[in-house]
């Protein structure tokens, strides 16, 4: 039917209705139901074989014994060659259109060349639009019998850490369809890879760039990047060479080589104005020859095409007025102009472009997209325009574009055009005849669709990209995927669809060795399939769990192997020096343990030490040395143990001085305290008996005692001798009862209360005067007459004897 009438001729309605062959192919309708188990691979990842089941979510198991581990065969000069031309963007329906031609850059050829057969790695930096991937392509025609696993073109758009590019590389080079090698695995084997890689569109630079040269010290690269990418360190040691603008002779051959004629004065004049405001990029140029090629189709240049009325067939009117040159501003910025001047089919492609954040879906998909049948000659009309780029095996718009068709209100549509794309990749990526393969090659656009989508669309997206991705082995674009669908199936409540992209994110994780991310993606995922009463998948987290422990305790506990050297022989177990030997080797536990007899320490000494298997000229003779091997994470390594004498016994902690002497002044001011009180009771006193049985009563008078918080008392006077019986009741308040101390027992303790002196004895204002070294009778104190007890709290503040109490 033709699409620009509308309906279809009535006549040929009966005539394809009834054919039989239309429901034939109902055939494929399993696949329908199918694809989800038409889509079970099986993968070598590493120490695990892993299951891609998109129906009940990956299962993972240890890989079992012989199966893998070995490095897969090489692949031949033409399974490359076929490899290199699946690496390019795919041919474009209808006519091919003649290529740019690589103008002013012979020098940089040649010397890109050399350097690279020298085995030199080179930076080639230039501006976007300055035909680095046009001299990329030359080069490597020029460079693919230079080493021994020929060119390998990769694409660096979109990377940011070199393990991704690693294993692109791998699977360049080496026949290995259903394996994704381990990260010790991969260095291993790309390290033995020689061929110069060409990789376009750089984007990391410094500590990433320097380990993706470290891997492959085989290897020689041409890395085309842009000025604004991160440069590389100094230790990478890369040639840097720098594209610049063309010349004005250069831009006006390349107008004309676009164009197909010569040009005229005014257009020449045009060209270098245009130059000037450009700096000479070659694709400025190649937009302006498309703008030139327009202009000369709406003036009708042609002198047939001036008799001929517009087709009713045409998209649109031809325009009979004249078409100038176009100004210096359009010819700088021509993205608007030249869109406005393509086919509608063209036009909407670009709108599905800017809705995509720049990337173009492959031509197969634009029909169903636009809805037109012929929506595919689309790429190849943009393309001739300059307003795409190739990128790897896809194209995108080129720079600059994106910005000014949003300008223009290309991207008015973009959620419209995201949703529509997102619900044709749900649907296509799905289908059991579509291969993992080609849904990697559109693994931009469907991220692109993922992200311009509702949750809805979003969901169904990445519930059907995911395990295409994990088939594919494209694994940096899966775990992409799978967080984009969490995210998604969080927001719109998809409870089952949270718990499969959890779960499918702690399998990648555990395949990756990131056990700590494992553990908390399986967690969450059991937890939501145990929330949905889903055994069969939480039964399957389990088990990756267990494994994420299993890996845990055994990083933990292994470490590396050692071996025993062979015993000495038994002539030299007797060997003088042999227990020395062992001595030296433990000289702690030497010196503490007991005494062995001879003939033990001899059959120790025959055991030689433990040496790891790490490569070493001599054996360690000590275990500084032996643990130095096993853990070399050491900062630095031990020096030699002596023997150690045995320990000395621990010495008690030396108290501070001053304490010490603080205790030595207290210890002083006692003993004379108890000296002078001993010499004041040593004074003979006739009436006091020998065996202080009677009552403690003296005639001379004695000096006075103090009492603590009482002037003229001291706070060392000694406690009353339990022998000696108290004084009598009815003279509490006398001096000799009260104060007078007995030289047989040891310094009371001071009393807390205060104690008043009696009525008829005032303190001295100047204070207590120490006793005299010789008191003499002839110096009384106080009166020795009894006097009245008075009601004073002096009696209660005087301790009576145990004997008084009694």
């Amino acid at each position: 039917m033709d699409r620009t009438q509308g309906q279809p001729e009535p006549v040929e309605q009966p005539a394809t209705a009834p054919v039989p062959p239309v429901t034939a192919p109902a055939a494929p309708a399993p696949a329908a139901t199918g694809p989800a188990v038409a889509r079970v691979v099986t993968l070598t990842a590493g120490d695990f074989t892993l299951t891609v089941n998109p129906v009940d979510g990956s299962e993972i198991e240890p890989r079992r014994p012989g199966t893998g581990g070995s490095a897969p065969a090489k692949r031949d000069a033409a399974d490359r060659a076929a490899r290199d031309a699946a690496s390019r963007p795919p041919l474009l329906p209808g006519p091919a259109a003649p290529a740019p031609p690589l103008l002013a850059r012979e020098e940089e050829r040649e010397r890109l060349v050399r350097l690279l057969g020298r085995g030199r790695s080179v930076r080639l930096t230039g501006p976007a639009g300055s035909g680095r991937s046009a001299l990329l392509d030359a080069v490597a025609a020029d460079c693919g019998r230079l080493a021994p696993d020929g060119v390998v073109r990769l694409s660096g758009y979109g990377h940011q850490q070199p393990g991704e590019l690693l294993q692109a590389l791998y699977a360049a080079v080496y026949e290995a369809s259903q394996e994704r090698p381990e990260r010790t695995q991969l260095l291993a084997r790309v390290r033995d890879i020689g061929a110069i890689v060409l990789l376009d569109d750089l984007e990391m630079g410094g500590a990433p760039l320097d380990e993706l040269l470290r891997a492959t010290p085989e290897c020689a690269y041409l890395l085309a990047a842009t000025p604004d990418t991160r440069a590389p360190s100094d230790d990478s040691h890369l040639e840097e060479v720098f594209l610049g603008g063309l010349g004005r002779a250069d831009c006006v051959q390349l107008l004309e080589a676009g164009i197909g004629r010569a040009l005229t004065e005014e257009e020449t004049a045009w060209a270098g104005d245009l130059r000037f405001a450009s700096e000479g990029l070659p694709l400025r140029f190649v937009q302006a020859a498309a703008l030139l090629r327009q202009r000369d189709e709406r003036n009708l240049s042609s002198a047939g095409d001036e008799d001929e009325e517009p087709g009713v067939f045409e998209e649109r009117p031809r325009d009979a007025a004249f078409v100038a040159l176009p100004t210096l501003a359009e010819g700088a910025a021509p993205a608007e102009l030249l869109a406005s001047r393509v086919s509608e089919s063209a036009r909407a492609a670009l709108r599905i472009a800017c809705a995509l954040g720049g990337e173009l879906p492959h031509h197969a998909h634009l029909p169903a997209l636009v809805g037109d049948t012929h929506a595919d000659a689309a790429v190849a009309e943009l393309l001739g325009c300059g307003l795409l780029t190739p990128v790897g095996t896809r194209y995108r718009l080129a720079a600059g574009v994106a910005r000014q068709l949003e300008e223009a209100g290309y991207a008015d549509t973009a959620a419209e055009e995201a949703r529509t794309a997102a619900r044709h990749y749900a649907w296509w990526t799905g289908h059991a005849s579509v291969t993992p393969e080609r849904v990697a090659a559109e693994a931009d656009a469907v991220l692109a669709a993922l992200a311009g989508a509702d949750v809805v669309a979003a969901v169904l997206l990445a519930r059907t990209a995911a395990p295409a991705l994990a088939a594919s082995r494209h694994w940096e674009a899966w775990e992409r995927v799978l967080r984009s669908g969490a995210e998604a199936a969080r927001k719109a409540g998809e409870v089952a669809e949270q718990a499969y992209f959890h779960h499918e994110l702690g399998v990648l994780a555990l395949c990756e060795g990131r056990l700590d991310r494992a553990r908390a993606e399986l967690e969450a995922s059991i937890g939501l399939k145990g929330a949905l009463a889903d055994k069969r998948g939480t039964v399957a987290g389990r088990r990756a769990l267990a494994l994420v422990a299993d890996r845990e305790k055994a990083g933990v506990e292994v470490s590396p192997p050692l071996r025993l050297e062979a015993p000495a022989p038994a002539g030299a177990t007797g060997a003088p020096g042999a227990a020395e030997a062992v001595t030296a080797a433990l000289p702690v536990a030497a010196s503490t343990a007991p005494q062995v007899p001879a003939a033990a320490a001899a059959a120790v000494a025959a055991v030689a030490p433990v040496v790891p298997v790490i490569g070493r000229s001599e054996a360690p003779t000590t275990l500084t040395e032996v643990f130095e091997e096993a853990f070399p994470l050491t900062p630095k390594p031990a020096p030699m143990m002596a023997p150690v004498p045995a320990p000395a016994p621990r010495k008690q902690p030396r108290r501070k001085p001053v304490l010490l002497a603080a205790a030595g002044a207290l210890t002083v001011v006692a003993l004379g305290t108890v000296m002078a009180l001993a010499m004041t009771g040593s004074d003979g006193d006739p009436q006091t008996p020998a065996g202080g049985d009677g009552p403690a009563v003296s005639s001379t008078p004695k000096p006075r005692a103090t009492v603590p918080g009482v002037a003229g008392t001291s706070g060392n006077d000694p406690a009353p001798n339990p022998g000696t019986p108290a004084p009598e009741a009815s003279d509490p308040g006398s001096p000799e009862s009260a104060l007078t101390p007995d030289p047989n027992q040891p310094p009371r303790p001071p009393s807390r209360k205060p104690v008043s002196p009696p009525p008829s004895q005032k303190p001295s204002p100047t204070g207590p005067k120490p006793p005299s070294p010789d008191p003499s009778p002839s110096t009384p104190t106080a009166d020795p007459t009894p006097t009245a007890p008075t009601a004073t709290p002096t009696a209660t503040a005087t301790p009576a004897s145990p004997s008084a109490t009694a």
